[in-house]
């Protein structure tokens, strides 16, 4: 990773969640991993797609605050993200580590959901509109909201509007039949949670490929941005530890205790961490 990038994930993990452009963060994700490419093309084909949007509404520049039919939203959404330049995803991404680097996700019009619905993010907010990312389990979700109405769609699944009863099908097919659907499991996402979930799906791929040492990368980055999850510190310390590295995981689960709280971890943790000083002794 070059200290430019280096240097930017960590001015986005001192930045207010708000202040954070998410578009522009997940290319700088996207570019620890591409050295030497260049994010202008990206950051053009983005702003490209936002105006072919706008266009489709007929809403100028100036008038993209104004309040456009929710359902002509939607369609303009689809109608350029997916149908135009033909973005979307099928199950063989789930294994597919360029999947989640919007650079790569760019290049081959796939990607996960998040990432395909990082794309519905950008472009929305390009234009002003009131979008959120959910964070449903096992399927990143969008909500829009126009003029007092609000839809979720799934961006995986070419923008389809998703209704109480299908989102509440999905999640059982997850968590069990006996478990019901809480507004819990389907909360608004900061800014900063989502680049989470998106890198998120790269260390897990990483663990179940025991490629630790990859895995132990990612979250270093992870950590870059998002400075203040304890659990993050926690996975580090953890994996420093597998490796070997007495001092770096000390220091990591230190980090990690001073910042949890009472996490039900915390007692592990700390009998892990007595074990690991006496080494250093």
């Amino acid at each position: 990773m070059s200290s430019d990038i280096r240097r930017r994930l960590i001015e986005i993990g001192i930045a207010d969640d708000a202040d954070i452009d998410l578009g522009h963060a997940a290319l700088i994700l996207a570019a620890a991993d591409r050295p030497g490419v260049p994010l202008e093309p990206y950051h053009r084909h983005l702003e490209s797609i936002a105006a072919e949007v706008c266009e489709y509404v007929g809403q100028g520049e100036n008038e993209a605050n104004s309040e456009t039919d929710l359902d002509l939203r939607i369609e303009a959404l689809v109608q350029v993200i997916v149908r135009r330049y033909g973005y979307g995803g099928g199950e063989d991404v789930f294994d597919d580590l360029d999947a989640a680097n919007l650079m790569r996700v760019i290049d081959n019009r796939t990607g996960l959901p998040v990432a395909i619905g990082i794309l519905f993010i950008v472009t929305a907010r390009a234009l002003g509109w009131d979008i959120s990312g959910l964070d449903f389990p096992g399927r990143f979700l969008v909500r829009l909201e126009a003029g007092g109405a609000r839809k979720i769609l799934d961006p995986f699944a070419g923008g389809a509007e998703i209704k109480a009863r299908d989102m509440r099908d999905m999640f059982k097919a997850i968590a069990g039949n006996h478990v019901e659907l809480r507004p819990e499991h389907y909360r608004d996402m900061g800014n900063r949670d989502i680049l989470l979930r998106l890198q998120g799906n790269i260390k897990i791929r990483l663990l179940r490929e025991e490629r630790f040492d990859d895995a132990l990368e990612t979250l270093e980055v992870m950590l870059l941005f998002a400075p203040h999850k304890p659990e993050l510190w926690r996975e580090t310390g953890l994996l420093h530890a597998h490796f070997d590295h007495i001092k770096d995981a000390v220091r990591a689960l230190e980090e990690y205790l001073r910042r949890c709280g009472h996490d039900e971890d915390r007692y592990n943790t700390s009998t892990l961490l007595q074990e690991l000083r006496a080494q250093l002794n």
